[in-house]
This record gives structure tokens, C-alpha cells and sequence, in this order.
């Protein structure tokens, strides 16, 4: 009798993500379809949002901090990444949101969760139809250099006392996801100069990969990190359905209540690396204790409760 061979040792075997090795429809063209469809999807709904956004701006109102939220909610359904949010985010202006970074799609999905402008390293201004992307969608846009540090301090107060929330990633660069890298504290001068700011930790982990539990070689695979580049990233991920990621929400935190930067940095790194390791670990207990309750300034989301399966 012959042996059967292996799944993992089909036709399409040099071309098939690492994990998990039996998945028959990543290993054939079904997974190279599923990709393909994405990324023409996502490409039209760019297309088709650019000149609303860019209308936007020219005219008053909340609309242009809105839009932005819509596209990357659809961004995120269109590349079928489901996400989960446990806790609350402020509603309280002006917040800086500090949340771990791991790989590009942290910006569609925070972008999906949250009315708020990311702060981004200056590289991004020569991506192509990237940088349109962060244009329009009010990116600040801060040089990592020491020499440069003051300007980027001043854009960041700028903006919030222009009354924008601001998303900032103090790693500095991205991780494999299994771990929070040390945090950054020059971006954070302008945090805790800022009256009446807060700002809000959160954790983030991307825990599913073919609707099963991403482990340590799943979560890998989301990370872009180190010299990967972003084509062959989206590429090799995108053939995968079933993604999903928990965004957890910290309760917020006083800067002025810290006596330097680095302190408060310190703090901000403590509490996201606990809650990303209770996110991978799956730790419910812990992950109650450590999310944002519901409060007068909280939106919808609950102490303790997982809002699932959205986007």
C-alpha cells in the first residue's frame, strides 16, 4: 500500500507559509486567489476614498477625522483581519493612545478602533501611494535623529493643541511579536508637557491565523520586521484566512504625575508588555484586571468584556 504523502509536501510546498503545515487551501492557488482578490479590493477602496478625504480637508468640520476611521475599518475587512477589542478608549481630548508595534497592520487596525492621528517616522513620506495615504489621513511625520528630536516634539504639541488624539508607537521600529521592545522616551516630552493630556496605553496581539490559535511561529508571521519588505509581506499573509487580533485597552494614565519622561516611558513599557503577554497567553483573568473599565469619557467596551468579531 502506498503511503499518503503529507499535505505539507504538495505542488505548491516552496511557496506555502510555515504554519500551520496541513492547511491544503494556502498550499494551492486558492491561497494565491484569496491574496490577489485582497490586495485588487483594497487597492479600489484606496482609489475610491482619496479624493472624499481630500475634499475634507478643504471643508470644516469632524468629517476629515472621521473618513479615516471608515477606510481603515474597511481595510481591515477587506484583508479579513476580525478584531476584537476588550476595554475601553478614551473619548478625552487631547489623548496620545501608546500601544506595542509589531507590523504594518497595526495602523489599519488601531485605525479602525480609534478617531486619532498617527505619528510616524519621516521614511514614510517616500513610499509610494503610502505616503498619500498618511497625508490625507493628517499623519505627523517625526525625523528619529537626535539632531531633529525638538522638531518633532513640536510637531506633536502642535497637533494636539490643535485638539487631534495622536497614536504613538515609542518602540521606535517593530518587533517578531513575541516580545515589546524597550520604549523610546524623546516623543514623549511633548506628552507630558501638554495640559490635561492623558495618555492611554494599549496592548495589541494577533492570536488567530487560520481561524486557529497563533502561537509563537503564527505570530511570527504577522510581524514585519527587521528587512522584510512590505510586498512580500502583504503577499505571504494575505493568502491566509481566519486572521484575527485583540486590541486591549489600559486604563489611562496622568503624565504630570511622573517626574521625568523616562519614567513615564518606563511605566508605558510595563504595562503593555504585561498586557501583551496576557493576550498571548491567553490570561482572562489577568486581561479583566488590566483593561479600561467604562467610564463617562470610555466608548462602547466593556471591564472584563471582549467586543468580538469585528471588521
Amino acid at each position: 500500500m502506498t503511503k499518503a504523502r503529507p499535505i505539507a509536501r504538495l505542488r505548491y510546498e516552496k511557496d506555502a507559509p510555515p504554519w500551520p503545515t496541513d492547511a491544503a487551501w494556502a498550499l494551492s492557488l486558492s491561497g494565491e486567489t484569496r491574496a490577489l482578490g485582497r490586495a485588487a479590493a483594497m487597492l479600489l477602496w484606496t482609489l475610491a476614498l482619496i479624493p472624499v478625504q481630500a475634499l475634507l480637508l478643504l471643508l470644516p468640520g469632524r468629517g476629515k477625522r472621521l473618513l479615516p476611521r471608515l477606510y481603515w475599518a474597511g481595510m481591515c475587512r477587506l484583508l479579513g483581519l476580525r478584531r476584537s477589542r476588550l476595554g475601553a478608549a478614551l473619548r478625552h481630548r487631547p489623548v496620545v493612545y501608546v500601544a506595542n508595534h509589531s507590523t504594518w497592520l497595526d495602523i489599519p487596525l488601531l485605525g479602525a478602533e480609534l478617531e486619532a492621528v498617527f505619528v510616524s517616522k519621516d521614511d514614510v513620506r517616500k513610499w509610494p501611494l503610502i505616503n498619500v495615504v498618511a497625508y490625507l489621513g493628517r499623519t505627523v511625520f517625526v525625523r528619529r535623529r537626535r539632531s531633529h528630536t525638538g522638531a518633532g516634539r513640536e510637531a506633536i504639541a502642535q497637533r494636539l493643541s490643535a485638539g487631534d488624539n495622536l497614536i504613538l508607537f515609542p518602540e521606535g521600529t517593530t518587533s517578531d511579536g513575541s516580545r515589546v521592545l524597550p520604549f523610546r522616551s524623546s516623543l514623549l516630552d511633548a506628552c507630558s508637557r501638554a495640559p490635561g493630556l492623558l495618555i492611554q496605553p494599549v496592548s495589541i496581539a494577533y492570536d488567530r491565523l487560520a481561524y486557529l490559535p497563533a502561537l509563537r511561529q503564527g505570530r511570527t508571521l504577522f510581524a514585519y520586521f527587521g528587512a522584510s519588505a512590505i510586498g512580500p509581506h502583504f503577499w505571504r499573509l494575505a493568502r491566509w484566512p481566519g486572521l484575527h487580533a485583540t486590541v486591549l485597552f489600559h486604563p489611562p494614565l496622568d503624565p504630570s504625575r511622573y517626574p521625568d519622561r523616562k519614567a513615564l516611558a518606563r511605566a508605558l513599557e510595563e504595562i503593555i508588555a504585561s498586557g501583551a503577554a496576557a493576550l498571548r497567553q491567553g490570561r482572562s483573568a489577568a486581561l479583566a484586571a488590566l483593561a479600561c473599565p467604562v467610564g463617562e469619557r470610555g466608548e462602547d467596551g466593556g471591564h472584563g468584556e471582549i467586543e468580538r468579531e469585528r471588521g
